[in-house]
């Protein structure tokens, strides 16, 4: 009998190409290419029981226009993580949570599970990196040993789902889905065959049980979960636990969620006995109430649902080579090379000797265009050595003929804005009134009428 081909997949997207090359073609990454097994056995559902030969039932169709009730949720009693979940976790669903080494997703999944267990809820915890008694060491120094979770250690994908099946929880954690084997798959665990093969296998049997599946991946140096992105469609949601080393601040943030909305974020304070909520996100990130330096600009941003208030810092500082440096800390560098050159052309302003750094304070990192004209605001203080307002936000998007465009939900911003005491914002114009905010509104149509209003100090005479 001939033996079984082989073929060589791509750990990095999963293609599979035929013979060995340095290079895979279809993402660019070199060496990313192993030898597995082109069998029958690395499809995800050869882990299910043969069908003997049975005629399969033909698939059941609905209308349309048919109501169907919701998904129940569990609320998990962790505010911001049931927010980014979508309002708590919806049965049935798969979720995957991934985050760089060290940020902390073994230790909010375990509170997570010791506060589900607590209300009432049957849970299991699935470690395959970790002996049990190193997990009993982390729950006792989180004050979360006595909670009734059910834990296991173990990697062979079998031995789990018998488990699990007998056990019948409402909830299962796996730490982490590159750890699982199993063996109907030729090919080493952490491979994309075996993710693939596994998470298939455990989002089937959160759909058929009725439970929730929470997945912890790993991630590349791209900051993007390890594995094919065939995982990331096979499961319901897909959550990223964010951190800068050296912060205490960690961002939970939904990139997809079919129960609930994307981009809503949760934010977490790292201390001694774990995680603990921040509710008011935006008094954590803005620091003290001092007088604020040249170069810095608060941005009223909105994240999700979320208003979240933030100090964006900038310098111009003389370049001591040829080449300018440009460090970007928690913005997009494109962007601010955009942002730069308006301020050249549009205003006449000269950044071609300085080296310019950004940096988005806390740790947070900002992704809406609403953000342009706060970072605009920002390095033209730095320039100019003139400090913005105390009291004053800034928002608005710049367009490259240097008009500035109005940001979505104003009066959210500005509630948010009069709450935490700042009385005036230089935004665009809208168009409705927003004076119930009680912030006093600067219309800023062209990035000009910003550079004028920073240098004659028009805001600080208004303020």
């Amino acid at each position: 009998m001939a033996k079984a081909d082989h073929v060589f997949t791509c750990q990095a997207c999963g293609a599979i190409w035929p013979k060995w090359t340095g290079k895979c073609d279809a993402c660019g990454e070199w060496n990313s290419l192993v030898e597995e097994a082109a069998a029958r056995s690395i499809v995800p559902g050869a882990l299910a029981a043969p069908t003997g030969g049975k005629k399969s039932r033909a698939a059941a169709f609905v209308e349309l226009a048919g109501k169907t009730d919701p998904p129940a949720r569990l609320e998990t009693g962790i505010s911001e993580f049931d927010r980014v979940c979508g309002g708590g976790l919806a049965q049935s669903s798969a979720i995957l949570i991934g985050g760089d080494p060290g940020v902390g997703k073994s230790t909010l999944l375990l509170q997570v599970a010791a506060s589900l267990a607590r209300g009432g809820r049957s849970v299991a915890y699935v470690t395959g990196e970790e002996a049990e008694a190193q997990v009993q060491d982390r729950a006792r120094r989180l004050k979360a040993a006595d909670a009734p979770v059910q834990l296991a250690a173990e990697t062979d994908l079998r031995k789990i789902l018998e488990g699990l099946k007998a056990l019948k929880p409402e909830v299962v954690v796996v730490d982490s889905i590159q750890t699982l084997w199993a063996d109907g798959v030729e090919a080493a665990p952490g491979t994309v065959a075996q993710v693939r093969a596994c998470a298939h296998e455990l989002v089937r049997f959160a759909k058929k049980s009725g439970a929730v599946v929470i997945l912890v991946g790993h991630v590349t140096k791209d900051g993007q979960i390890a594995g094919p992105r065939v995982v990331e469609h096979l499961v319901d949601a897909v959550i990223y636990f964010e951190g800068e080393r050296g912060l205490p601040f960690r961002i939970l943030r939904a990139v997809k969620n079919r129960f609930g909305p994307t981009d809503e974020i949760g934010v977490f304070e790292m201390v001694e006995l774990g995680l603990v909520e921040t509710p008011n996100p935006s008094a954590l990130f803005l620091g003290a109430n001092g007088e604020r330096a040249s170069g810095a600009a608060v941005f009223a941003g909105v994240e999700g649902s979320r208003p979240v208030l933030v100090e964006i810092q900038a310098l111009a500082a003389p370049s001591a080579y040829g080449t300018p440096r440009r460090a970007i800390v928690g913005w997009d560098s494109a962007r601010l090379a955009m942002i730069l050159a308006v301020l050249e052309t549009r205003c006449g302003l000269s950044f071609a000797g300085r080296d310019v750094y950004l940096s988005v304070s806390g740790g947070l990192r900002i992704t809406e265009p609403a953000a342009d004209l706060a970072v605009a605001a920002a390095l033209i203080s730095a320039l100019s050595d003139e400090p913005l307002p105390k009291h004053c936000v800034v928002f608005g998007e710049v367009a490259l003929s240097g008009e500035v465009r109005p940001a979505g939900r104003t009066d959210l911003r500005l509630k948010e804005a009069s709450k935490l005491g700042f009385t005036d914002a230089l935004a665009p114009s809208q168009k409705k009134s927003a004076s119930t905010s009680g912030v006093r509104l600067r219309a800023i149509g062209h990035i000009g009428e910003l550079v004028n209003a920073i240098s004659a100090g028009v805001q600080r005479a208004a303020s």
